[in-house]
């Protein structure tokens, strides 16, 4: 049976028995997920279905020549949409979404740094976003529709709406062991749950959810309990960070402020959808207190990631050229309070997500440059230049 086949025959088995009506549960109707039956299946038809997705090691490529705070810049991937690459907590592996191969919607891989390796970790059913390891990666963290739908949810209609995010109700947040066996669900609120971080102390999962209504920013212990509201202001709150230190929380946010763009933004989120506007950087203790913007624009300034000094934060903006119809992100850096901002990447394509490894010596993160076929998203890694 070829993998194609094999997913989408589960997939089928998945809808006859009413996925969709989980409730509750932390278990999943299927009984054993499908990557656990590849798992247990034949050794030598596992290591064939699994080779597909290795690509071998990481190629150097050549830098951009005002890209002067990187150096020795590689490409890890080379096909497909990759994104949401994170460092393990011991900076030796990454875990990412790709959508690749036979998947028609992204799925959760991670890699070994040194060898480049792949592995699939999440189901293969569904859609997913937003991996991410726990500390000593005893446990890795993804949001996932496969218990709303073996089918991964269809994308908005760009024609129809524009550049739209779409945040799909069907997405809980679920934990599993390092090879994709023992998925937890954490999370069954209705409505969207994903975008989930963890502190460093391997303690509290940051995330956002329209469980009320709104997206906002919510943390929880790493087992789902102790569920905390941190952001009540209409308006988008997402793509958070603890810092270092684990006292803050770094994100992204928008604030409609006059009744044409409240009305635009509630009439948004009645599809399910959000067209990206002004974003903010903002910080707030771990505890949703004292929210302060550090750095505003009228430009979309997201995926902020704070370096391990917890004194700057690099992230991705369009603030070079900031309308809507630009797709052209690019790097870069800022104080903690708002100043000495410093673009960091030149490419005339995409650059975002960015992430420090643990000791911010070397920085990941995802661009449309040197891509096999256009619009294609890869992941780079380079050395951080100070």
């Amino acid at each position: 049976m070829r993998p194609t086949d094999f997913v989408v025959s589960l997939a089928l088995s998945a809808a006859t028995l009413g996925l969709a009506a989980c409730g509750s549960s932390n278990e999943c109707p299927l009984g054993e997920c499908p990557l656990t039956e590849l798992h247990e299946s034949d050794g030598a038809q596992a290591s064939a279905w699994m080779a597909k997705y290795d690509q071998g090691p990481a190629k150097p490529i050549d830098a951009h020549p005002q890209e002067r705070r990187l150096k020795n810049v590689r490409q890890l991937t080379f096909l497909g949409q990759n994104a949401e690459c994170y460092f393990s907590f011991e900076g030796d592996q990454f875990i990412f979404q790709s959508t690749r191969a036979d998947f028609v919607a992204d799925q959760i891989f991670t890699m070994d740094l040194a060898a480049g390796s792949l592995r699939l970790v999440s189901t293969g059913l569904g859609k997913t976003t937003c991996g991410y390891f726990l500390p000593g990666a005893k446990r890795i963290l993804y949001a996932s529709t496969h218990l709303d739908s073996p089918i991964p949810p269809p994308p908005p209609d760009f024609q129809k709406y524009g550049y739209v995010w779409k945040f799909n109700a069907g997405f809980d947040i679920f934990s599993a062991d390092p090879d994709g066996r023992r998925v937890e669900r954490l999370t069954d609120a209705k409505g969207y749950d994903a975008e989930c971080t963890v502190s460093n102390d391997g303690e509290w999962i940051v995330f956002t959810s329209m469980r009320d209504g709104d997206l906002d920013l919510y943390k929880m212990r790493v087992d789902g309990s102790d569920v905390m509201r941190l952001t009540h202001e209409l308006g988008y709150d997402g793509g958070a960070f603890f810092t270092p230190d684990d006292r803050q929380i770094v994100y992204r946010g928008f604030t409609p402020t006059s009744p044409e763009d409240v009305t635009a933004y509630r009439d948004m989120m009645a599809l399910g959808m959000w067209r990206p506007s002004p974003l903010e950087l903002r910080l707030m203790d771990a505890d949703g207190s004292n929210k302060r913007a550090f750095f505003s624009n009228g430009a979309s300034n997201w995926a902020p990631f704070m370096l391990p000094d917890g004194k700057r934060v690099i992230f991705s903006s369009n603030l070079h050229d900031p309308s809507p119809k630009n797709r052209n992100f690019d790097l870069y850096l800022v104080n903690v309070d708002g100043t000495g901002l410093e673009r960091i990447t030149f490419d005339e394509h995409f650059d975002g997500f960015p992430m420090f490894s643990p000791d911010g010596k070397q920085l990941v993160w995802a661009a449309n440059r040197h891509g096999a076929a256009p619009r294609d998203t890869n992941l780079f890694l380079a050395d951080w230049v100070e």
